[in-house]
């Protein structure tokens, strides 16, 4: 052996295990991270919601509340679903619109309107509220939460919101 020459360190076959793993790594990491954010990112996205048509305005009378039903889809992730919906449509005189969710703000029952007092009455903790949503008695912190609505071509159309209960302030869930 003479002095000076060396042989390489490592052989032909290491080389092309190391490049192989790596340009394998790289196709793994470029192909994961997409599929990471596909599956991922519909739990981190807010549900949508649309405007969703109640009726025609003029079948609604003044000043008397009507209890409104209807069906909405509900995109959560990957699932979607139909669920029945209700809520309190008011025609003021001046052909305003107030619509109203059907939750009481207290602790989340569902009221009813009395035709024979004109109020809207929770029958579980005895909150009381008038036609325009302001408390008239009980333990009611706030009145009766609006939803947004807008009138189309004399259709009403309402987008559902849910508000926390108890609270002083409307905070949407």
């Amino acid at each position: 052996m003479e002095e000076g020459l060396s042989t390489p360190v490592g052989t032909r076959r290491s080389f092309f295990v190391k490049t192989t793993m790596v340009l394998s790594s790289l196709i793994g990491i470029s192909l994961a991270i997409p599929f990471i954010g596909y599956v991922i990112s519909p739990a981190l996205r807010r549900r949508t919601q649309d405007w969703v048509a109640l009726g025609k305005v003029d079948q609604l009378p003044i000043d008397e509340p009507q209890a409104l039903d209807y069906l909405m889809t509900v995109k959560d992730g990957w699932q979607k679903s139909q669920i029945s919906k209700g809520t309190w449509a008011v025609k003021h005189a001046d052909g305003q619109v107030t619509v109203y969710s059907p939750i009481c703000p207290h602790l989340g029952c569902g009221y009813r309107w009395d035709r024979q007092d004109r109020l809207f009455k929770c029958p579980c903790h005895g909150s009381v509220y008038d036609i325009n949503g302001a408390v008239q008695a009980g333990p009611a912190p706030r009145p009766l939460d609006t939803l947004p609505s807008k009138v189309e071509n004399g259709e009403l159309y309402v987008m559902y919101q849910e508000f926390k209960s108890g609270l002083s302030k409307k905070v949407e869930l």
